[in-house]
């Protein structure tokens, strides 16, 4: 393990059993009348969900990072986390989550990760026979552009109020009142999601010497793109599809775990994946703590904070100190 691992370890180890307590009401597991049903049955899957969400990612800001050679790269640019939400969305405006529905809880989860596999299919489609970084970047900004809009257009003809109504508010992003289910749910896709962007590291690391060297070296092109699509496509969808959209955390923590390795793609994923955790289950219990009427959605929380480290990164690179490794 490298440097940056342990220290993330470490304060993962610390910031976790803290999240438990936090909330509005601070938990006194002695004094806090049904304390143990409480921290097992709600803070727990809660606390959970949000590392495994963060770690997923911040592994796929890592490697898109690599990938593409962009500082500013998202996982949400390859049309993945649109696709997902359009999945969700569609759920809502089809009436399956209203109360007494048929499909259930079930349906939201079921149909967000259909979305994200769809985009994951016609971003293949589209940029997987020829490969190429200029064409797979365009692909994904169309399908996300294409995914945004029948989005929107789902959200102005909602059938009914209480549609809309819960199509705005899970787009904001939240772990809300999530559960064991959706944990089950999410961290087998996002392990596994993680397993595929591991086995990258070699490439992303000859990707830094150009595309020709890469392939002179034994980079296989089509390999890489269908283990990026793939890996990107499990961390992101998964969380989309019990946490709705959280941004920025695959842009931030690339960044600030950078400096603490040798600033080699192939150790990064790793540290960025806990990095990833560890950003999300602090603003989890920032918004449980912040003395609000309501709790402040975690995706406009993570936003607040990733606009401005995104407008911070672009005036870096306009001042020349921001290369993509630096």
């Amino acid at each position: 393990m490298n440097r940056a691992t342990l220290i993330l370890l470490g304060l993962l180890l610390v910031a976790v059993p803290l999240s438990l307590l936090a909330g509005r009401v601070w938990i006194d597991p002695a004094n806090t009348p049904n304390a143990a049903l409480i921290l097992a049955e709600l803070r727990l899957p809660r606390a959970v969900l949000a590392v495994v969400i963060g770690a997923g990612l911040g592994a796929a800001g890592a490697a898109m990072q690599g990938y593409l050679r962009n500082p500013l790269a998202d996982p949400g640019l390859f049309g993945i986390a649109p696709g997902a939400a359009l999945g969700a969305v569609a759920s809502f405006w089809l009436g399956y989550q209203a109360p007494g529905s048929f499909f259930g809880t079930w349906a939201l989860p079921l149909m967000a990760l259909v979305g994200a596999g769809g985009a994951m299919a016609l971003l293949a489609l589209i940029a997987g026979r020829t490969g190429g970084i200029a064409l797979f970047t365009l692909a994904g900004l169309m399908i996300a552009s294409l995914a945004g809009t029948l989005t929107s257009l789902a959200i102005s003809m909602a059938p009914n109020a209480f549609a809309m109504s819960e199509i705005v508010s899970w787009l904001m992003g939240a772990l809300t009142d999530r559960s064991w289910r959706d944990v089950w749910v999410a961290a087998p896709l996002t392990a596994a999601g993680i397993g595929l962007l591991a086995l990258l590291g070699r490439d992303l690391d000859a990707l830094i010497l150009g595309d020709a060297a890469a392939r002179s070296l034994g980079m296989d092109e089509r390999r890489v793109l269908w283990l990026l699509i793939g890996g990107i496509g499990l961390t992101v969808g998964s969380g989309v599809a019990v946490a709705g959209i959280i941004g920025f955390v695959g842009l931030i923590v690339p960044h600030l775990v950078r400096p603490l390795t040798d600033r080699r793609p192939s150790q990064l994923i790793l540290p960025s994946a806990l990095a990833g955790a560890l950003l999300v289950l602090v603003a989890d219990s920032l918004v449980r703590i912040l003395p609000l009427v309501t709790e402040l959605r975690l995706g406009i929380a993570l936003s607040l904070i990733g606009a401005p480290f995104f407008l911070w990164l672009l005036l870096r690179m306009r001042r020349g100190t921001g290369g993509w490794l630096a």
